[in-house]
């Protein structure tokens, strides 16, 4: 395993903004981590025309390494602390960046691993998702038993539509409700349609959670196959991409 000084070196070009030196063979490792995770999110809440699962993205922020570097630092430090460094003097920053190499080199032996930093990247990702979830818990949770039912969750979220099925012809919200809450139902792993924390971060964010991917599978499918013969065949694949690529080109 190549490794690389850790007294001070950053993800891709994370650290090249912030020190007067950076490591950059860093940045492939980066490239080749970030490309296993499609842009996107699976909140049901947020996405209604694309309904097929994505991983939670490193940072809501444009990747475009040829103007900024500000994505990398979302993914490298996580959202909150990304935006401490933003107002931190040259000197603080570098201060603080040691302190977080060396909590990266978990064996202690003067280098970062493309093992530490992939485990360090991962612990980032989690504790973003980790406050989506906290944030959201106090929108469902509406009469603070400290779960979040079916029920809660399906009147947050579709209200309107359970008030007036015909007020917005664009999307087809009864069909979008049917499949939160068969996925609210897998992630219910007691069955008692009742949410603590942990299934709740597994309904919001199913492709972290192993009982999950079925069902992330199924609704891949599902918004793949056009056609809807229970199969996704190659126009249909490709197409969905060209979709992506236009609608990242257009906004």
């Amino acid at each position: 395993m190549s490794r690389y000084s850790g007294q001070v070196f950053g993800t891709g070009q994370i650290l090249c903004s912030l020190l007067p030196f950076s490591l950059r063979m860093i940045r492939p490792l980066l490239m080749c981590f970030v490309l296993c995770v499609v842009y996107g999110s699976s909140k049901p809440t947020e996405t209604k025309k694309d309904r097929v699962h994505h991983e939670e993205p490193l940072s809501s922020l444009e990747h475009d390494d040829a103007n900024n570097h500000d994505y990398d630092h979302e993914a490298f430090l996580g959202q909150d602390q990304a935006k401490t460094f933003e107002n931190l003097p040259p000197e603080e920053s570098r201060r603080r960046l040691g302190v977080i190499v060396g909590k990266m080199d978990s064996d202690e032996d003067g280098f970062v691993s493309e093992e530490e930093l992939r485990l360090w990247i991962r612990s980032a990702h989690q504790k973003h998702i980790h406050g989506s979830v906290e944030q959201q818990w106090h929108d469902f949770d509406q009469n603070h038993d400290g779960h979040i039912s079916w029920d809660e969750y399906k009147n947050v979220t579709y209200g309107t539509y359970l008030e007036d099925p015909q007020a917005d012809s664009h999307f087809d919200y009864g069909h979008m409700m049917a499949r939160d809450e068969r996925r609210f139902k897998v992630a219910d792993r007691n069955g008692d349609l009742l949410a603590d924390r942990v299934e709740f971060a597994a309904f919001l964010h199913p492709e972290d959670h192993e009982h999950m991917r079925d069902v992330v599978v199924q609704e891949t499918i599902e918004d793949i196959d056009k056609n809807g013969d229970g199969f996704i065949d190659l126009k249909e694949y490709i197409g969905k991409f060209l979709r992506l690529v236009h609608a990242a080109e257009t906004s």
